[in-house]
């Protein structure tokens, strides 16, 4: 674009500006011919103003339209001056009770989920805070735009259709009165004319096709020749591909290109160049050949300049139109007569149809105006809304077909408006009935899929990408399905019936060309070599999973319906199953007496299809007759008679075979398409309409044959009737143990049959099988879920299947089967750790079922074991038998007689007796539970019957009686009871038996009841007598065994004790050792060595001696001890140094220019520090050094190998502490107290504070000269010596003299190290040692490391000297001590210098001239400076002045400056409660001091009448210095603290004073030495800023200073949804930004993510929150992403990682994503929590922790974020 070298903004025509829109509009009036006259307008001007030039100017192009194009307009409307005309039509006007408020993107949207009719009814914030909606169960959601808001809507809500807002509206709502009753007559006629000429007008230009001609009646008379090179929108090629395609062809900037594709995908087109059309053509054949080889190139066109323009003009002319008709319902109703009427050419001439016909073809700025003004006109006019259905509908089938061939999304196609359509119901009704939508849309969509295969069924394989995207698109096609039959009807009109069931048929033809799909055949011999495509498959079947359940739904609902829905149905299964037995041989089979003839078929050799919706469907209905009675009521209106039970149950039962054999391994070659559609076939997505409807299947066909016959044929499918039916074939196959794998498949797959046969007659929870109702389903579900343990609320939802509006059902049910608990200690406060927990009730514990048919097999074991475990802690025995279960419907009620059949019970005792002669034959225990189960479930069904019996009714189900007789002959075998008598002691099966002592009670308990209701009292029978005897037999035999294994532990123990002590005897010595050497440890890791109960002072000539201690240390990567020495090899801690932010009270100071910066003062604002952290394991200084050159070169290799980040940067010194991984970029050496090396002997009186400023005065200034002669080169010598002799050096003093550096060199190399480090991280610049600032850095990172640490300590409540943790703990005190010896190894001069100017600031010395006044120091750090740079100046001293006292003077000095500090800046108010007591020396001491103050501020203070409030804020404005400076002092000096000061509790004043060896009443230090303070506070007051101050023309800081926090988040999170949804991108006018990003530091929002708002920063395009992190927390940022709720950390710009945000929903889980759209609410304690990670400085220790444990945060490009 900046090729073109045209001024930028072209003159604005002077004829416009005096076109006038009341003469246009009179001229209008007049004329005969209004639309030649207005076409002819338009040819002349709209060119002049639009399209001017390469780049748009729309403020100048609005203004100008508005003036000369739409005024006219308005004007001719109103017949008068538009600004009086519009509000007389608003006043007319009433108010509308549709809201119609019409969303953008990222708005918060809300759905009720108790009164929605489904969950596309949603409300706007302001409709939800006024309705009634708010106190119920609602759904939050962010909206992807396009969508409205539906109050006012009576069709969408069940209840409380009205927010208080719109109530008012409704109060007269005449039936349909025609809106233009309140407009004038001659209005309408006038507006019918100009909406009429306009629209046709827009809808004409935005459809024309020619590039370079205009329609007739709009050409101009002088044609320019100029073009402009127009980029469309497509949604295949990315963002950097257009980039770099744009540079190259149009030869612009990065940025440029980037602001083009940013509008390309904004608007859907932007011209790329303006000029002749041969400059434009070449820059499309540029593009076109550039983005042509993978896919279709972008779509380009060279466009005339007046087409763009007037198209530029129809856009704005329809969102006129949009804000017009909003004046009026009249205006309204007139536009949709005009969108809607008729045109010339009949069929889809309307304007309406010709917009929507040409949709794709729009690009998509215009797709979303024309759509916005479609919801504005006619969704909001109810007469027109039906009409507008009806076009819709007539053209549906284009309309889609349109959409699935174009690439744009969903949203900007008009076929999204299907969902406001289809989901009023009235419409959709109506639709129904009179356009036949229903079949419309199945046969649109069986269109689109036309692979079949030669069956005619749909056929997924070789999917190419191209018809993966379409498919995708036609799966759209479902959703509008599912919009029609999602609100069901309640009355049934002839119509509506005969055009449902129309539907149905279409959908039936859909289901048939599933059933069968995608066949699989067992692989033989090798692996299968391509993994068969069955996603596609899948993935239909999951969409149409509500649909078909839905369709049930509505044939529920009218009992015509119903039967002719089931025998359509059963038609075209029978027509599926066409040619079950032709050319197959059946085959007999016969067990036990009873035979039956079935199809010889084999699932492990044949095809075998997993796909059946067709008989699945059937299964429904069949179940739905049941449940709605019809079967009973109209039984000669079904084709009952017709069923063929074998034919129902075939294809069901082969899938259940086909899962048993992938389960029993026999089809692992078949890789894992097979097992993944095994697994969804059981999954909570699919297995509603899949496995369950199977059962049901299996349960129907069973219900209506001979159960041995169903039981022969089902041995028959499992491949296991030979087993069953040869007598001793057990025995053979353990015989030839060869076949291992064989025997274990035959054993899976009985077991498989055994649990097949439990499921059919113990799964009768679905309504109309079992007499149940839905709600019991639903509780069964969750019982079990929570059998296995106890779950969170999102985790047991999302293992419950949802209906179609996404519902559960489990909020009403879950009270009664469950608790919510949180656990946690204290159980107040769910948040930090955790979640609540949904926990089963345990008088729920008896409805579990072992076999419940939903479990997983891990869930199965999962949920056995949970259980066994409570029962073992409620001391019952451990039995789980089979719940009581509710009774079988009519139609099904014969199921339970397979239990009692022949087959079954030949089945149960062929396996007992197995069990029984266990070593002859091939059985498993878990076949023996199930028998065993299965057992339990017939006597517990027979007891059933006997409770419930009626008088002189015969119970016909007799298992007891059955299995108490022998078999038959010719082998007696014994009767199954005696079986279980003998398996009851055997000593195998310790497991089960519990379970058959509980078999045998109950069998007893039928007995007697049988008896009983006989009427006859035989003795006990025999069977109780052995059951009793074998019980005590029992106990006896446990009690022994649990004797013996009692004394076998005792004698392991004592053995144990004695090798042990052997053991220490042998090695007495070695072990006293140990102990000395434990004692030595725990006195140095005490860290308070023994010192009489003297109080402890911590510096000053009066200093507590301290012992000499000796520290030992273990390297971490040697394991090799060593004492810390001043001579041995250097001792290293990995630490880690960063700039922060943290304490900040000026985020925006900036230093421009880092290279010239000097850090010597540190402002009060603290704006910017060096944070120093430690992990605290010590290395030795050379292990590390080999350490990190190792890392440095795995750096190097992996570099050459692949391009994946770490989690930390090897380039900027990063590396991980070898022992925890905490990142780390350089490493402190371990010191002794520096001071005690330092310290020269006292031997004289050491002066008082006045002497002691007088001798360092001349001392410096002694320095002074001599550094000028240094820098003046020796012009003549004579001078010099003159100027030697005026100097006259203080007695004591010689400069000259250089200390020797007591440290080793490894120890001098790792000081350097670290101090420069320090240097390099602290000010952002290249590392140089010898740069005079490194002392000072060092320095203030240990100042700026103890006030934050003073300042967590302070706002948790902890005490001072509490136990810190040990890395604190250390990391401080080898911080202090290094900084105090770091000018060992600096050069001597610079730190004089240093301590020189910092001392003049305290002590006015004329050679320094800009010193920053008093109120600009930050007292801290200024104190830390002066005592860690005073040795410098005091080993050239041998007046004998000892180090002690000049730390003490130093202290007072500063300690007096913040005094007089606070004072200046205390704004003490007079406070109600004044002190009645007398006022004591403090405040006498304090009033004087501040009288002195004034007097030499020259009154411009105010004047304080009570001593006692500025005493108050005294002491608590030097609170936090004086804590700061005992820490300081402690760790720099090793006094310990005072026992006072490790509890928490009082302020510590007073002790904190003692051990500082400062008076209590502070204002005694100026009292003392008041000649030389008088001076000082004089010197100090002078300063102009201080004059400035006091006269109100500058801020100070006040103390004590506040604490940072993080910014105040609001209690519910819609309120920040909504926060971020008003929240424009900045850069790219008015666009919403997509990923609004809060800063939870400084409260900014942020457009993240985004290519818009991206900046340079040092040299790199970075997002906003990355330039953000550099601008407010110096590198490290804090944020929350709104629309994912979700906390985003990020340090420098490689690093960040996620955080689990501080909002909870009702059940304490975060929804990341607002996936499950909870209501959310603030949890404090873990905003708490994030706030102190934010206050430790833990953030990049929190992301390198996050990103070594999850590699894939390693690859996101955090700096684009």
């Amino acid at each position: 674009m900046a090729s073109e070298l045209e001024p930028e903004v072209p003159a604005i025509d002077q004829s416009l500006l005096e076109c006038s829109a009341e003469e246009t509009a009179g001229k209008w009036l007049q004329s005969t011919d209004l639309t030649r006259e207005v076409y002819q307008h338009l040819a002349h001007y709209v060119p002049k103003i639009y399209c001017r030039g390469p780049n748009p100017f729309p403020q100048r192009e609005d203004m100008l339209a508005q003036l000369v194009l739409l005024g006219p307009m308005e004007w001719y409307i109103c017949g008068e001056d538009p600004a009086f005309g519009f509000p007389k039509l608003e006043q007319a006007n009433k108010p509308s009770h549709l809201c119609g408020r019409v969303f953008k993107v990222g708005e918060p949207t809300y759905s009720c989920r108790d009164c929605a009719v489904d969950p596309t009814c949603v409300l706007c914030m302001e409709c939800f805070l006024g309705s009634i909606h708010r106190d119920h169960r609602y759904r939050m959601t962010t909206s992807g735009g396009g969508g409205f808001c539906d109050c006012g809507d009576t069709e969408a809500w069940k209840e409380g259709p009205y927010c208080e807002k719109h109530k008012l509206n409704t109060s007269e709502i005449e039936e349909e009165e025609d809106p233009l009753i309140h407009l004038p007559e001659d209005v309408i006629t006038r507006t019918y004319n100009i909406f009429a000429i306009m629209f046709h007008y827009a809808v004409e230009i935005l459809t024309w096709e020619k590039e370079s001609e205009l329609p007739a009646d709009l050409e101009m008379v002088e044609k320019t020749d100029t073009y402009y090179c127009m980029l469309f929108n497509d949604e295949v090629h990315t963002y950097e591909q257009v980039i770099y395609t744009l540079q190259k062809a149009v030869n612009c900037t990065q940025k440029e290109a980037i602001g083009f594709a940013t509008t390309v995908d904004r608007d859907g087109r932007r011209s790329v160049r303006y000029g002749d059309f041969p400059y434009c053509e070449q820059a499309k054949s540029v593009i076109v050949r550039n983005t042509s080889r993978q896919t279709k190139p972008l779509k380009v066109q060279v466009m005339h300049s007046s087409i763009v323009a007037h198209q530029n003009f129809g856009l704005k002319l329809l969102s006129w139109l949009g804000s017009i008709i909003g004046y009026s319902d009249g205006l309204r109703r007139i536009l949709c007569q005009v969108g809607l009427q008729e045109g010339p050419d009949g069929e889809n001439s309307s304007l309406v149809d010709r917009l929507m016909l040409n949709d794709s073809k729009l690009w998509k700025g215009a797709r979303s105006v024309y759509h916005q003004l479609f919801m504005s006109s006619l969704l909001m006019d109810l007469k027109y809304k039906k009409l507008f259905a009806v076009r819709f509908a007539k053209n549906y089938e284009r309309l889609q077909s349109d959409y699935v061939t174009d690439d744009h999304d969903r949203e900007f196609s008009v076929a999204d408006l299907s969902v406001q359509i289809f989901t009023v119901p009235s419409l959709a009704r109506m639709l129904i009935t009179e356009e036949n939508l229903l079949t419309i849309i199945i046969k649109t969509f069986m269109d689109h899929l036309r692979h079949r295969d030669a069956q005619g069924r749909f056929q997924f394989e070789r999917y190419t990408a191209l018809q993966a995207f379409k498919f995708r698109r036609v799966q759209s096609l479902i959703l509008d399905l599912k919009y029609v039959l999602i609100s069901k009807p309640t009355e049934w009109s002839d119509d509506l019936r005969q055009k449902f069931l129309e539907g149905f048929d279409a959908f039936l033809e859909l289901l048939k060309c599933m059933q069968g799909m995608d066949p699989v055949t067992r692989q033989v011999g090798q692996h299968i070599e391509m993994e068969p495509e069955w996603e596609a498959a899948f993935t239909l079947q999951m969409k149409l999973t509500h649909v078909i359940s839905m369709m049930q739904d509505w044939c529920a609902l009218d009992e015509k319906v119903l039967i002719e829905a089931y025998k359509k149905c059963l038609a075209v299964l029978m027509h599926c199953h066409g040619g079950f037995t032709d050319g197959e041989q059946p085959v007999t089979l016969s067990i036990c007496g009873h035979s039956v003839e079935t199809i010889r078929y084999c699932v492990s050799q044949e095809k075998v299809s997993i796909h059946l919706p067709v008989s699945r469907l059937l299964a429904g209905l069949h179940v739905l007759l049941s449940k709605s009675e019809v079967a009973y009521k109209f039984p000669e209106l079904l084709p009952l008679s017709e069923l063929s039970p074998p034919m129902l149950i075939e294809h069901p039962l082969r899938c259940l075979v086909l899962c048993a054999q992938v389960h029993a391994g026999m089809w692992r070659r078949n890789g894992f398409s097979l097992v993944n559609q095994i697994y969804y076939y059981h999954n909570v997505k699919c297995r509603r309409e899949m496995f369950d409807k199977d059962i049901i299947m299996l349960q129907t066909g069973v219900s209506m044959m001979d159960p041995n016959h169903f039981l022969m044929i089902m041995l028959s499918r499992f491949e296991l009737y030979q087993i069953f039916s040869t007598p001793d074939y057990g025995k053979r196959l353990s015989s030839e143990i060869t076949h291992k794998d064989v025997v274990q498949q035959n054993n899976t797959l009985i077991e498989e049959m055994l649990y097949l046969i439990i499921m059919l007659v113990g799964e009768r929870f679905s309504p109309g099988v079992g007499q149940v109702n839905a709600t019991d389903e639903i509780k069964r579900e969750i019982i079990h879920q929570l059998s296995i343990k106890p779950m969170a609320h999102s985790e047991l939802i999302k293992s419950l299947p949802e209906d179609e509006n996404k519902e559960t059902g489990m909020e009403s049910v879950i009270e009664a089967v469950a608790h919510f608990k949180t656990f946690f200690f204290p159980p107040r406060k769910p948040g930090l750790t955790g979640r609540g927990m949904y926990e089963l009730k345990p008088e729920c514990a008896k409805e579990f079922n072992l076999y419940f048919y939903h479990f997983s097999r891990a869930e199965q074991s999962k949920a056995e074991e949970a259980q066994r475990k409570l029962k073992r802690q409620n001391r019952e025995d451990t039995a789980l038998p089979p719940p009581i279960l509710p009774p079988f419907c009519p139609l099904f009620a014969s199921l339970v007689n397979i239990l009692q059949s022949d087959v079954m019970l030949y089945i149960i005792r062929t396996i007992l007796h197995w069990a029984v002669e266990h070593n002859g034959y091939a059985w498993s225990e878990s076949m023996l539970q199930r028998v065993l189960h299965l057992i339990g479930m017939a006597l517990q069904e027979e007891k059933q019957h006997l409770e419930n019996v009626m008088e002189e009714h015969v119970v016909t189900f007799t298992f007891a009686q059955k299995i108490s007789k022998p078999g038959e002959a010719p082998n007696n075998s014994p009767s199954i009871l005696a079986m279980l008598e003998t398996l009851q002691n055997a000593p195998y099966l310790e497991v089960h038996k519990d379970m058959i002592r509980w078999i045998l009670k109950t069998f007893n308990a039928i007995k007697k009841m049988r008896e009983s209701s006989s009427a006859s009292s035989v003795a006990e029978t025999e069977g109780t007598i052995t059951e009793e005897s074998s019980r005590d037999k029992d106990k006896a035999e446990r009690k022994r065994k649990a004797e013996i294994a009692r004394l076998r532990r005792e004698k392991v123990m004592a053995q144990m004790s004695e090798m042990q002590r052997n053991f220490i005897d042998e090695n007495k010595d070695l072990f006293q050792q140990t102990v000395a050497e434990e004692a030595s440890n725990s006195a140095v890791l005490d860290n308070s060595p023994m010192v009489s109960d003297t109080t402890l002072t911590a510096l000053g000539p009066a200093q507590t001696q301290v012992p000499k201690q000796r520290q030992f240390v273990t390297c971490i990567l040697c394991q090799e001890e060593q004492e810390v020495k001043v001579e041995s090899k250097a001792m290293v801690l990995a630490a880690f140094v960063q700039r922060s932010t943290v304490l900040s009270k000026n985020r925006n100071k900036v230093i421009q220019d880092p290279e010239k910066y000097d850090p010597l003062f540190m402002h009060p604002d603290l704006s910017c520090g060096t944070h120093t952290g430690s992990c605290g394991h010590v290395m030795h200084a050379h292990c590390w050094q080999r350490y990190f050159d190792s890392v440095q070169a795995k750096e190097q290799r992996r570099q050459q190998r692949l391009r994946l980040h770490t989690s930390y940067d090897v380039e900027n010194g990063e590396f991980l502490c070898p022992l925890c991984e905490c990142l780390s970029n350089t490493v402190i050496p371990l010191l002794l107290p520096p001071r005690n090396i330092f310290n020269k002997l006292n031997f004289s009186d050491q002066p008082n504070l006045t002497q002691w400023i007088r001798t360092i005065s001349q001392q410096t200034k002694a320095l002074q000269i001599l550094r000028k002669e240094e820098s003046i080169p020796n012009i003549a010598s004579s001078k010099n010596s003159e100027n030697m002799d005026e100097l006259q050096l203080p007695e004591g003093f010689r400069p000259d003299f250089h200390p020797k550096n007591p440290y080793s060199d490894s120890i001098k190399e790792m000081l350097t190290t670290f101090g420069t480090a320090t240097y390099k991280v602290g000010l952002k610049v290249h590392p140089n040692e010898e740069d005079p600032r490194v002392p000072i850095m060092c320095w203030g990172s240990c100042a700026y490391t103890i006030q934050s640490i003073e300042r967590i300590l302070s706002d948790e409540d902890k005490p001072l000297f509490g136990p810190l943790p040990c890395r604190l703990d250390d990391c401080l005190r080898s911080l202090t001590r290094f900084a105090a010896a770091h000018w060992t190894v600096a050069l001597l001069s610079v730190v004089q210098g240093h301590f020189c100017k910092l001392f003049a600031l305290l002590v006015p010395n004329d050679n320094y001239g800009d010193l920053p006044c008093i109120l600009d120091i930050d007292m801290f750090h200024l104190l830390v400076g002066l005592v860690l740079a005073f040795p410098a100046l005091q080993c050239q001293d041998f007046s004998g002045i000892s180090l002690g006292t000049g730390d003490l003077h130093i202290f007072h000095l500063v300690t007096m400056a913040h005094i007089i500090q606070i004072l200046l800046t205390s704004c003490t108010e007079e406070n109600e409660m004044d002190q009645e007591t007398p006022a004591g020396e403090e405040e006498l001491a304090v009033l004087a001091l501040y009288k002195t103050l004034r007097q030499y501020t020259g009154s411009a203070l105010k004047e304080i009448p009570s001593g006692w409030h500025l005493w108050r804020s005294v002491r608590a404005g030097i609170m936090p210095f004086l804590k700061c400076s005992a820490l300081f002092f402690h760790y720099l000096n090793g006094v310990p603290s005072p026992p006072e000061i490790q509890v928490s509790g009082t302020s510590h004043f007073e002790h904190l004073c003692n051990y500082l060896s400062l008076p209590n009443n502070l204002i005694c230090l100026f009292q003392e030495n008041s000649e030389i303070t008088k001076l000082l506070i004089e010197s100090w007051c002078q300063h102009i800023e201080v004059k400035r101050y006091l006269e109100g023309e500058r801020d100070a800081i006040s103390y004590p200073r506040e604490s940072n926090k993080l910014i105040d988040l609001p209690e519910d999170y819609s309120s920040l949804i909504n926060q971020a949804s008003n929240f424009s991108c900045p850069k790219s006018g008015g666009d919403k930004s997509r990923t609004p990003t809060l800063c939870l530091v400084c409260g900014t929002l942020l457009c993240s993510q985004s290519y818009c708002c991206q900046t340079e920063l040092e040299g790199e395009d970075v997002g906003a929150c990355t330039a953000h992190t550099y601008s407010c927390g110096s590198g490290v940022g804090i944020f929350l992403r709104v629309r994912e709720c979700q906390v985003l950390f990020l340090a420098g710009k490689t690093k960040g990682c996620f955080y689990s945000p501080p909002y909870l929903d009702d059940y304490g889980e975060t929804d990341q994503g607002l996936r499950r759209g909870n209501p959310l609410h603030l949890c404090k304690e873990r905003f708490k929590k994030i706030q102190k990670l934010w206050h430790q400085h833990s953030i990049t220790e929190e992301i390198g922790h996050a990103q070594e444990a999850n590699q894939t945060l390693v690859g996101i490009d955090w700096q684009h974020l």
